[in-house]
């Protein structure tokens, strides 16, 4: 590889590691002005430098790059390495990391702009991204940990951003320690391919995976497993931390305590999709055991249309896109576990884009009500917000399917796939993920009908101060946000409409994504679809003869009735389903759940081990207890200190007997 090839790779994640230290560090020096600027700079070079790569892979002009640029360690043999793998899953993925986070940059002049901690908050949303990038670009096991558990931190600083509301503090540990349980899934996989291989390099690992496919260990219990079933599950287990599926995804919905920007960049586009990015790379390794990649798609039907039925009552603007999100995640996951890994990748991809539009437009209508968040408190916004609401209307076309948008391929393509695929499971999968085609269309119109359609449900008051007013009255009528906001909207929903129609062909059946991703011949699903598949006109064309076609076009209509035309059948359904409310209302208790039997049960161990273990057998028995024994022992030998010395010389000669006694009784004459 030539250096000027390496000194470009090295570029990309260092720039916004580079704006980052100096809107960081130098942010009383550098002020608002320089800290977006130079963040804004390095995040927009890198997504140069990164569309050139991907350029250069189109044209044909670049092969894979596997380098290592640093060893960190040589330990028995095994090299710990930091390197580059880049090749058209990874150009895909930094492309969409670069452009996503460049957009959020950019927004976030026109969110933040009254917030005291500003630089602080582009030093970090330029760190995740950094952070992000390294994940990606790995090559061996040891990097791509590190970029996992830098884009944990990134988050848990982001979503307590706002250190002093305790909402936001709760939020932020919770996802630090859920995803502390999945990462020691994550780090005991990786412990075992270190163990099966002797290595941590990708190439090394995948080059050997037949080699290890018969091997087994013994479990207590005399119970056998296969090793690289066991090896997958734990990597799966982190991924089902990372991206939030059930039932380690009680943090997502909490991390909207954080400001609007993170809960596009993380929360939505990147850093959720880093579990489904990992068991896609990981595809050569999951090929091998169908009892993981069974486990996979069960996680992601149930992951799908579980959340996607409580979007539907979330009445939090954010929250209900947050529960968008762990539905369509449950999408790319049922696509890994039916071997589609390409259709995971491209519904990462469109999703990424529409999604971001989705909660950059909620946040541009939380500036415009003063921060009510809401969707009781709003309605009839169209008029004061049209390209806010143009721009919603395009990225909820794009999150239900509708043909022709970027979600209506990629979600059909892993529908279709699930159909055609013959693994355990598959048929319970495919009837999540259909019938969560019409959840998802009911809870995507209703949102867009409570915030943009309708009668208003706020009253302007005309106040000087909005910060007492209470929730439904606003101090100011609402206003269209500014340019700052509604560019990076606007480029946004560019991509949400024409990016599904433009790749889904090169993408998905033109081979693109074969040179990072490995798929039996038997699993090839995806392959099979490419025999039927004429265009993606065609395809649009030819989706108004499907069952996922018309179960969006029936979320529509019973939203439009519900929620436009006749808003008191909301209330009869819910009088009428009051249990089934509660249940969704509560998010099936999982909290609950974890809140007794971990946060409460945790304390009311310790407690029993503080009174019993700690304060009961250590502290009064062994400690106290030896104290008092020395105690007693010592007051009978002090009886016996006479200062007489004849006393003494009697208990020597006493001993000495005593010892004799002892010598003749036990050495043989």
């Amino acid at each position: 590889m030539n250096l000027s090839l390496q000194t470009t790779l090295l570029l990309i994640p260092v720039l916004p590691l580079a704006g980052a230290i100096v809107a960081g560090f130098f942010r009383n020096q550098v002020g608002r002005v320089g800290a977006h600027s130079v963040t804004i700079l390095g995040v927009a070079a890198s997504f140069i430098l990164s569309s050139w790569i991907l350029l250069q892979q189109v044209n044909g002009g670049l092969d894979v790059v596997n380098t290592s640029v640093y060893t960190w360690m040589v330990s028995d043999g095994i090299r710990f390495e930091i390197g580059f793998l880049v090749d058209h899953l990874t150009a895909l993925m930094m492309c969409v990391v670069t452009f996503v986070s460049l957009m959020v940059h950019i927004y976030t002049i026109g969110y933040m702009r009254e917030d005291p901690g500003y630089q602080r908050f582009f030093s970090y949303i330029a760190l995740f991204t950094f952070s992000m990038l390294m994940l990606v670009m790995a090559n061996n096991f040891l990097q791509l940990f590190f970029g996992w558990e830098a884009v944990g931190l990134v988050s848990y600083l982001l979503i307590g951003f706002w250190f002093k509301k305790e909402s936001a503090i709760v939020a932020n540990m919770k996802a630090f320690l859920v995803n502390r349980v999945g990462d020691f899934g994550f780090l005991l996989g990786i412990a075992a391919i270190l163990l099966t291989f002797g290595t941590l390099d990708y190439a090394e690992v995948f080059g050997r995976v037949n080699e290890a496919a018969g091997k087994t260990f013994e479990i207590p219990g005399g119970l056998e497993l296969q090793m690289l079933t066991f090896i997958c599950v734990c990597l799966f287990i982190g991924a089902m931390g990372k991206s939030a599926q059930a039932p380690l995804h009680v943090w997502l919905p909490d991390s909207m305590e954080g400001p609007t920007p993170i809960s596009a960049l993380i929360h939505a586009a990147t850093m959720v999709t880093a579990g489904i990015f990992m068991v896609a790379r990981m595809s050569p390794l999951f090929e091998m055991s169908d009892a993981a990649l069974s486990f996979v798609m069960l996680t992601g039907a149930v992951t799908a249309l579980s959340m996607g039925l409580i979007g539907i009552v979330q009445n939090d603007v954010k929250r209900v896109i947050a529960y968008s999100t762990l539905s369509q995640l449950g999408y790319m996951t049922v696509a890994l576990g039916a071997s589609a890994y390409s259709a995971a990748i491209f519904h990462l991809m469109t999703h990424a884009f529409f999604k971001a539009l989705l909660f950059l437009g909620a946040g541009s209508v939380i500036i415009a009500l003063h921060h009510e968040q809401d969707v009781r408190h709003m309605g009839g916004l169209r008029k004061y917000m049209p390209v806010t609401w143009i721009t919603a209307w395009l990225g909820t076309l794009a999150l239900v399917g509708f043909p022709f948008f970027a979600g209506f391929y990629s979600k059909d393509v892993i529908i279709e796939a699930v159909a055609a695929s013959q693994r355990w499971g598959s048929d319970v999968a495919y009837a999540a993920v259909t019938l969560g085609v019409l959840v998802t269309a009911i809870y995507s119109f209703r949102l867009l009908y409570l915030t943009f359609h309708g009668k208003e449900r706020f009253e302007v008051v005309h106040a000087d101060d909005d910060g007492h007013l209470p929730a439904g009255q606003l101090a100011h009528t609402p206003q269209e946000s500014p340019l700052v906001v509604t560019i990076p909207l606007i480029l946004l929903a560019i991509p949400s409409v024409v990016i599904g129609w433009m790749t889904v062909e090169p993408v998905l059946f033109g081979g693109w994504l074969e040179d990072s991703i490995f798929v039996l011949e038997k699993n090839n699903v995806v392959a099979e679809l490419g025999q039927h598949f004429h265009g993606a006109t065609a395809m649009a064309i030819h989706a108004i003869n499907t069952l996922p076609f018309w179960l969006m076009i029936l979320g529509l209509l019973i939203s439009s009735l519900i929620y436009l035309w006749k808003p008191s059948i909301a209330d009869s359904v819910r009088g009428r389903l009051p249990a089934l409310y509660r249940v969704l209302d509560n998010k099936y208790y999982f909290d609950d759940f974890y809140q007794r039997l971990f946060a409460q049960g945790s304390v009311r161990l310790g407690r029993n081990l503080w009174h019993r273990a700690d304060a009961g057998f250590i502290d009064n028995g062994l400690v106290n207890g030896s104290a008092r024994l020395v105690n007693w022992l010592a007051a009978r030998v002090r009886r016996w200190q006479t200062g007489f010395l004849y006393d003494y010389a009697f208990a020597m000669i006493i001993g000495l007997i005593g010892f004799l006694a002892v010598w003749v009784a036990l050495v043989p004459s």
